[in-house]
């Protein structure tokens, strides 16, 4: 009976996984694909087109869209739409309306001149990066905590 339940959990884990590896991500240029949230976002704070989209999935559902414009910006967004991540080229910056207002206004202050090059939100706040490389870590409120290497 022991083992008829072990041989049973093991099938299961065999079955579960094999499922996972064929839930492949998906490629498209289509934006209707994406949540209504990233749409407005897209829409709102970026002018160029899109490149493509990929859908990650994992066990099936899917787990984030990863957005590429024609310019090389990549912007995250989780499975409900919300942006997570925008990175863009040093010769460009993330939009200053995604940017809370205490994080640009530091960086003005102590970077002069810098674009924001890169933004992700993370479970305690802001990660940017800057054109010249610096990355600097914010709480929540924008408030700056420290560099990063």
């Amino acid at each position: 009976n022991k083992l008829m339940r072990k041989i049973l959990l093991l099938l299961g884990l065999i079955i579960g996984l094999s499922a996972a590896a064929s839930a492949k991500d998906t490629y498209t240029h289509d934006a209707s694909v994406l949540p209504q949230a990233a749409r407005t976002t897209l829409a709102n704070n970026f002018k160029a087109g899109i490149s493509v989209i990929k859908i990650d999935k994992n066990l099936g559902r899917i787990s984030e869209y990863e957005v590429i414009l024609v310019d090389g910006t990549e912007i995250s967004f989780d499975r409900s739409g919300e942006w997570e991540n925008v990175e863009t080229a040093a010769n460009n910056s993330v939009p200053a309306v995604m940017i809370p207002k205490a994080i640009a206004d530091h960086v003005a202050k102590s970077q002069p001149g810098e674009n924001i090059v890169g933004l992700k939100k993370e479970h305690g706040g802001y990660d940017i990066e800057l054109a010249n490389g610096i990355e600097m870590k914010f709480d929540k409120k924008g408030n700056f905590r420290h560099y990063d290497d």
